[in-house]
């Protein structure tokens, strides 16, 4: 009689410990896709983001924009080709040709040039 509690005991055990096998061997997939998860959402969304404003940023270039380029070096766009940008940096005419990567930031955009310039003209 007693064995008979003891087999139904050690069941009972064995029926437990097979669901929770069950869910231990769920719960490392599951892990596994959250973390790859926060992966995504925390490095790589961001850096996509980042990337696509900095070509959209470089494809927006125009003659007469201030720029800074990723070495440092400030002066205006005079001429755009296919994939390489001019810029004047001293008012001694000094030009230098750079790749559009090489552009870091817009400072100053023609656009805005032009709308102060005709702000001054106005205020005269």
């Amino acid at each position: 009689m007693l064995n008979f509690f003891l087999d139904a005991a050690a069941g009972a055990t064995d029926t437990v410990a097979q669901e929770g096998g069950l869910m231990a061997q769920l719960s490392f997939p599951l892990m596994l896709v959250a973390m790859i998860a926060v992966f995504y959402f925390l490095m790589i969304r961001p850096q996509k983001k980042q990337e696509k404003e900095a070509q959209e940023m470089r494809d927006s270039l125009a003659v007469g924009d201030e720029v800074t380029t990723i070495g440092g070096i400030i002066g205006e766009i005079v001429s755009i080709k296919d994939e390489t940008v001019t810029i004047e940096t001293s008012k001694a005419g000094t030009k230098i040709r750079f790749l559009k990567t090489a552009i870091r930031s817009v400072d100053v955009s023609a656009a805005s040039k032009k709308q102060a310039a005709e702000n001054a003209g106005d205020g005269k």
